[in-house]
């Protein structure tokens, strides 16, 4: 494999890894499907974590639902990447990490789109 594949191969890695951040970014935004249920569980288990103000509990609902969406919407990934017997993901791996991600993400896109 020479410099140039090895240089492409990267450059394609990394906007797929954008879109799959950019997509559990958006999963664990305010107005995700997902939100309001997880903020209620958040808000009994915040004093358990000594967290007493409502706007951490906001905050850390949104970045517990960016990192559970990131860590579910890979299993798919992983799962591939295991069966094939890869040390490293490849772009087709990423592209199922993605896709995972954007099952999860499809009904804050469906109430985007309706409001």
């Amino acid at each position: 494999m020479s410099v140039t594949d090895d240089r492409e191969n990267m450059l394609r890695k990394d906007g797929i890894y954008v879109g799959i951040a950019g997509m559990s970014l958006l999963n664990g935004m305010h107005f995700s499907a997902y939100f309001d249920p997880v903020f209620i569980l958040m808000r009994q288990f915040a004093p358990g974590f000594f967290i007493s103000s409502p706007l951490l509990i906001f905050y850390f609902t949104s970045l517990f639902l960016s990192a559970l969406s990131l860590a579910i919407g890979g299993i798919p990934a992983a799962i591939y990447e295991r069966s094939r017997g890869l040390k490293e993901s490849t772009p087709t791996s990423l592209w199922i990490w993605l896709g995972g991600i954007f099952a999860l993400t499809l009904p804050t896109l469906l109430g985007m789109a309706t409001r």
